[in-house]
């Protein structure tokens, strides 16, 4: 699955990469490339963190559904 960055470049010359669709996933670089590569590894940790709140959920007998859009 591919997500959507947003790449800003920052005044000292740094790059900052958000996610708009991941709320408060954010990473940064000193290159555009290192951003991106950052961003990879802040997308995955942040997935990880999500699935496992989920699992966490369903040992408390939450009920979880999946919606299609």
């Amino acid at each position: 699955m591919s997500y959507d960055v947003v790449l800003d470049k920052n005044e000292d010359g740094g790059w900052t990469a958000t996610c708009p669709v991941l709320p408060g996933c954010i990473s940064e670089g000193e290159t555009r490339d290192e951003a991106l590569r950052n961003m990879r590894d802040a997308i995955h940790l942040y997935l990880r963190a999500v699935k496992k709140e989920m699992a966490l959920l369903k040992h408390k007998g939450k009920q979880i559904a999946q919606v299609a859009a």
